[in-house]
């Protein structure tokens, strides 16, 4: 489902606020705790991830899972040229099973 960026803010807060221990952080080999800096720019990290996650990845997914280019011609040339449609049925199913394996948001 898409989410708004007030959405994910709420969100990335509510995290923040349930993270028990102190966040800390290394500068030239020493630990510092976070400071108000810190904390607003790791909710906004986690804002940005979370909009990405929701809105976005699935764009990414779709692309990383689709069966490869060479299949595709490969099955269409069997279907077109030899009127066998066995790999083109298989490439379909696949392409579909991607598509509802990884749905756009709403």
């Amino acid at each position: 489902m898409a989410k708004t960026e007030a959405q994910a803010k709420k969100e990335a807060q509510a995290k923040f606020d349930a993270l028990e221990s102190p966040m800390t952080k290394s500068v030239d080999g020493k630990i510092m705790e976070y400071d108000a800096t810190d904390d607003a720019q790791w909710i906004e990290d986690e804002t940005q991830r979370i909009l990405y996650e929701a809105n976005e990845k699935w764009s990414q997914d779709r692309a990383d899972n689709y069966p490869s280019i060479i299949e595709f011609v490969e099955a269409y040339t069997e279907k077109e040229i030899l009127e066998d449609s066995t790999k083109w049925d298989a490439y379909v199913t696949a392409y579909e099973k991607v598509r509802s394996d990884h749905p756009k948001p709403e």
